[in-house]
């Protein structure tokens, strides 16, 4: 079993790692509820009787009802609906409809509105021509935001230790691997890492000894040492424990997806704070992404607005953002 952690003598440690660029966040226009579509006046009342009664046309109690929603005449197709549902889990069936509809109703406000502007682009790698489409719509009709040397300032000072270097640790391992989701051998593993940590407690020179006997870490042929280890660079789980560690040797095993460690910490590093030429870019690059998300939201409610939509009820911009 790989253990994961990297370690080697060279440097890294326990590797592992998550890490997408923010979707627009559609949502933030607000669904309130679904609402009855009035039967259309052109309908006679020869074909009111001929046609069968339909049932209602608010989300109810039973998984056969869909609502029925126009936006400016274009009707959303049920089945559209229920494949968008898999993007919306939600704790009710009525929730993730209401989810999937709002998001629905959106797009298509965004395609008429590409369609009225008659919008031609090229597409780049990586991305879909409608994806293409909707970003330069949103380029040309959200104005991009730009904070300023002040503004970026004020934030860095309120926000001072976000803006450090990462600390450095310099330590060494015994893992002893085991499978996350057996249980009992966790425990049998456990008892043998608190064993050695007693072994090492009496003298610690013996660590490499026991690295080579009992590690599952490549590690264990350079002592048990992961070289210089930083954030980021092993499984959270246990990097959360690691980097709370004093020096010398940890007081309990530190348990990770591949087992039990035995950890010694040799050498730690504080984090420096950074000064503020070296961070502005990134602070202006989240604040601008800030603002432009709220004027994104607004610029949706604003085309809630100003649509004929039937079906659902959405919160409108109560002033339009665009003339």
């Amino acid at each position: 079993m790989g253990c994961g952690c990297g370690g080697n003598g060279s440097g890294g440690g326990c590797a592992g790692g998550a890490a997408k660029e923010v979707p627009l966040d559609v949502q933030q226009a607000g669904v309130q509820a679904f609402e009855p579509v009035v039967s259309e006046a052109s309908e006679t009342e020869q074909e009111q009787e001929d046609e069968p009664a339909s049932g209602p046309e608010l989300i109810v109690t039973s998984e056969q009802e869909w609502p029925r929603i126009k936006v400016n005449g274009v009707a959303l197709a049920q089945e559209a609906i229920a494949q968008e549902l898999q993007y919306h889990p939600a704790s009710t069936r009525q929730e993730a409809i209401f989810l999937a509809s709002q998001a629905l109703v959106l797009r298509e406000l965004i395609q008429q509105r590409i369609a009225e502007l008659d919008l031609k682009v090229d597409v780049a790698a990586g991305e879909s021509e409608e994806e293409a489409l909707t970003r330069t719509l949103l380029e040309r009709e959200v104005p991009l935001p730009h904070a300023d040397e002040a503004v970026c300032r004020q934030y860095f000072e309120r926000n001072r230790q976000r803006y450090a270097s990462a600390p450095l640790l310099a330590a060494r391992h015994i893992l002893l691997a085991c499978a996350a989701d057996d249980a009992e051998q966790r425990s049998e593993l456990r008892d043998q890492a608190e064993a050695l940590l007693a072994q090492l407690r009496v003298d610690g020179t013996r660590f490499a000894e026991l690295a080579l006997a009992h590690s599952s870490c490549p590690s264990k042929e350079q002592g048990g040492a992961l070289g210089q280890i930083s954030q980021g660079q092993t499984v959270p789980e246990f990097e959360r424990q690691l980097f709370r560690l004093p020096l010398g040797l940890a007081g309990q095993p530190l348990e990770s997806r591949y087992g039990f460690h035995v950890v010694w910490v040799d050498q730690r590093i504080e984090g420096q704070l950074l000064p503020f030429e070296l961070v502005q870019g990134s602070i202006r690059a989240e604040l601008d992404q800030r603002v432009w998300q709220v004027a994104v939201a607004q610029y949706l409610k604003n085309l809630v607005s100003m649509a004929d939509i039937q079906g659902i009820v959405l919160d409108g911009a109560e002033s339009p953002l665009m003339q």
